[in-house]
C-alpha cells in the first residue's frame, strides 16, 4: 500500500529536486535544468546548469509542467531557452495548484504576487508586519490542510489497485531483475 511522506512543518523544510536533461547545449553551455520544489508550497526554482546528474524522481510532475511550457515557447526561444528560464519559473510559481488550491508565490510570501501589469490596480492591499505574519501562518495552515486532503485522496485512489503482501521465512517469491530499475517484485 501506499507509504505516504509526512507533511512539512514550514516553508522549505523539505525539498524535493531533480533534473531535467538532454537538452540542446545553448551559447552559454547549459543543457540541463535542475528542479528544485518547496514540498509544502510547490514553489519551485528552475536553474539552468551544464552538467547531467541522476534524477531522485520526486519532481517528475513539476518537471512535465517545465517541459509542457518549455515545448511552448520552444519556436521563439530557439537555443537560448536558458535566458528565459526566469520568466517560466516566475510563470510557473505564480501558477494556481490543486493540491495547495493557490500559486505558490502566494503561499510563500502570503500575498499575490504583484507583476508589473497588475501594479496600477486599484484598491490593492498592502500587508505589513504582524498581520503579514498572522496571514503567512494561517496560509501555511491552510496548505498542510489541503495537503493532507490531497494525501488521502491519493493513497485511496492508490490503495484501490494494491494489495498488502505479507512474507513468512521460507515463503518462495518471484524478483524480476532489470538494469534499469533494479530489483522488483511481481
Amino acid at each position: 500500500l501506499l507509504q505516504q511522506l509526512d507533511i512539512p512543518v514550514w516553508k522549505w523544510d523539505e525539498i524535493s529536486m531533480d533534473f531535467v536533461t538532454g537538452l540542446p547545449r545553448t551559447p552559454r553551455r547549459h543543457d540541463a535544468i535542475w528542479v528544485v520544489v518547496d514540498r509544502l508550497t510547490k514553489s519551485a526554482y528552475f536553474l539552468p546548469i551544464r552538467k547531467d546528474y541522476s534524477t531522485d524522481g520526486q519532481s517528475e510532475r513539476t518537471i512535465q509542467t517545465l517541459e509542457d511550457m518549455l515545448r511552448s515557447c520552444a519556436l521563439e526561444w530557439t537555443g537560448n531557452w536558458d535566458d528565459y528560464i526566469c520568466l517560466i519559473e516566475f510563470a510557473y510559481n505564480n501558477s494556481w495548484h490543486a493540491s495547495i488550491k493557490c500559486a505558490p508565490f502566494e503561499m510563500i510570501y502570503g500575498r499575490k504576487c504583484c507583476a508589473p501589469i497588475c501594479w496600477d490596480q486599484v484598491g490593492e492591499r498592502v500587508i505589513e508586519g504582524p498581520e503579514m505574519i498572522e496571514v503567512t501562518n494561517a496560509k501555511v495552515a491552510v496548505a498542510k490542510e489541503k495537503l493532507k486532503e490531497a494525501r488521502t485522496r491519493q493513497k485511496s485512489y492508490v490503495d484501490k489497485h494494491r494489495r498488502s503482501l505479507e512474507f513468512q521465512p521460507g515463503d518462495h517469491v518471484f524478483l524480476k531483475v532489470s538494469h534499469a530499475r533494479g530489483v522488483r517484485r511481481f
